[in-house]
């Protein structure tokens, strides 16, 4: 990561603040019986990137979304430099300047990116010729190495590249004061880094930047100040350079990520998947993905790393029945499951921890115990000659919203889409792997989670390996790869360049084949 010098004026903030928020509360009545948001205040100043930090659920996505005038707030007073303003929209909040991106992707999925960006143009005097927003979105990509075609449909792209249009949207509007919800969750390290140059070189035009990030390299690569959020108050504001990593990751989440989980080795050669020269049924806009052959024992898990949009979702769809193959075979616990349904999937056992959680993870609608128990809801305990046993389903969701600690008002009354999307993966989390399953297929599977959540999830994952379950692990975090995995694969424009075995794995040359160096590694 290169090296950013905060402005190191925050330590004594002179700059103008461009927004701030006075005393500001959020309930969300029937729902939560107490304030999601307790008299909040907070500022952003000119010229600095001030970081929300706090555990899933704290309220920072919450107060950001409130400053940008995506939610009304209970109380309180929002100014901008310094005057009294209402923002009971999101162009409200354009209108003084103000932008968000969201964590969670608020696009349309049928809609190109430039279709997209001319949605949020539409209260101006004039129109944007399409051609024209797509010449500006280009130079946009070009300028933030954001690597997009402005005529792709959204439904097209991958998670990185949804997130990296989201971000290119709100950059469109040039905004006065940026606030950034977990941006960098499908960005490359590559990617992130220039990212935070863009960011710095913002904030030192005079511009306001508000980050919210749970990654605490990221928090001391671009910040000047932090505010910490537990339980919906502020636990106080500091410039960056008066704390430390450890210190602020205490302070905020009680406890450290490890660098490493120590296991014992793989006990058998007895293999749970074993897939032979795949090619997934490729998106219009994608090359066909070249063969693809690799095999997971019981009790091992393999992690591929990989840049988003080279075959990773293309290859967990195959297995879990969510996309046709073209060809080769998906064997697993004896069976081939190459072109079965996501059911047969479900019924050999299989669990699925999907990369868009909002998506393909839960039915927003629908209320979290009925999320809880939607793989199991026919089956005893839960249902009786298809009559749900509500009383069943109650005491299984409050034990695995226990277990994992997610923050939920009510298991009957509160829809899953007014979650955040930590709590929404930490329930995810619980239903599909409650049952010890022999096969779980994870994508990015602690994206957006907290310190304490993370760990949580990787003490689980490993001790599920234990117990002899096969896991498929693909994610962008180098850290969370190499800390877990028994052997590390990296896949590039859709076929597997490097596999090797995790102790020999070298940070580097990963680094290297996700930019696609050719491989020394031996055969999968």
């Amino acid at each position: 990561m290169p090296t950013i010098t905060p402005n190191s004026q925050i330590d004594q903030p002179g700059g103008e603040i461009l927004l701030e928020a006075r005393g500001i509360s959020k309930g969300f009545p029937g729902v939560w019986k107490h304030l999601i948001l307790d008299h909040i205040d907070f500022d952003v100043r000119a010229g600095e990137v001030h970081t929300l930090l706090g555990e899933n659920g704290a309220g920072k996505t919450v107060i950001a979304n409130i400053l940008s005038g995506y939610y009304g707030k209970t109380a309180g007073e929002i100014r901008v430099k310094g005057q009294p303003v209402d923002l009971r929209s999101p162009r409200d909040g354009l209108r003084h300047g103000i932008a968000m991106v969201h964590q969670e992707l608020m696009l349309v999925p049928a809609f190109t990116i430039a279709q997209n960006v001319m949605i949020g143009l539409q209260t101006s005097s004039f129109s944007f010729p399409l051609r024209k927003v797509e010449k500006r979105i280009g130079e946009l990509a070009a300028r933030y190495q954001l690597k997009v075609d402005p005529r792709a449909r959204v439904e097209d792209l991958s998670a990185g590249e949804q997130q990296r249009a989201e971000i290119l949207k709100v950059l469109f509007h040039e905004p006065e004061v940026l606030l950034l919800d977990e941006p960098t969750s499908l960005l490359t390290p590559h990617e992130a880094d220039h990212l935070f140059v863009v960011l710095r070189a913002m904030a030192q035009e005079g511009k306001g930047i508000v980050f919210i990030s749970h990654k605490m390299k990221e928090v001391f690569a671009v910040s000047d100040r932090v505010t910490v959020l537990k339980l919906g108050k502020t636990q106080g504001t500091q410039p960056i350079v008066n704390t430390n990593e450890r210190e602020l990751t205490r302070k905020t989440f009680g406890e450290t990520v490890p660098e490493y989980m120590e296991r014992p080795p793989v006990r058998t050669e007895d293999k749970a998947i074993d897939v032979k020269n795949l090619v997934p049924q490729s998106m219009e806009n994608k090359g066909p993905a070249l063969g693809l052959s690799f095999m997971i024992r019981k009790g091992e898990m393999l992690g591929f790393a990989g840049v988003a949009g080279n075959g990773q979702t293309e290859l967990i769809e195959c297995i879990t029945g969510l996309r046709r193959a073209e060809r080769g075979e998906i064997i697993m616990l004896g069976r081939n499951m190459a072109n079965r349904s996501p059911r047969a999937f479900i019924e050999l056992g299989g669990a699925h921890i999907p990369e868009r959680r909002r998506e393909m993870g839960v039915v927003e609608p629908m209320l979290v115990a009925e999320n809880v128990v939607l793989k199991d809801y026919r089956k005893a305990p839960f249902s009786n000659r298809s009559v749900l046993n509500r009383k069943e389903i109650t005491r299984h969701s409050k034990e695995l919203v226990a277990r994992f600690n997610a923050l939920v008002p009510d298991l009957w009354e509160t829809e899953s889409r007014i979650l955040s999307g930590g709590n929404i993966q930490r329930l995810i989390l619980g239903r599909e792997t409650w049952q010890r399953p022999p096969i779980i297929i994870a994508s990015h599977p602690t994206e957006g989670l907290d310190a304490k959540a993370i760990r949580h999830t990787w003490e689980l994952f490993l001790a599920l390996r234990e117990n002899g379950s096969a896991i498929l692990l693909v994610s962008e975090d180098l850290d969370e790869i190499m800390s877990l995995s028994d052997r590390i694969g990296v896949l590039f424009e859709g076929a597997i360049v490097g596999l090797v075995d995790a102790k020999s794995a070298d940070r580097e040359q990963l680094g290297r084949w996700m930019a696609g160096g050719a491989s020394e590694a031996g055969a999968p």
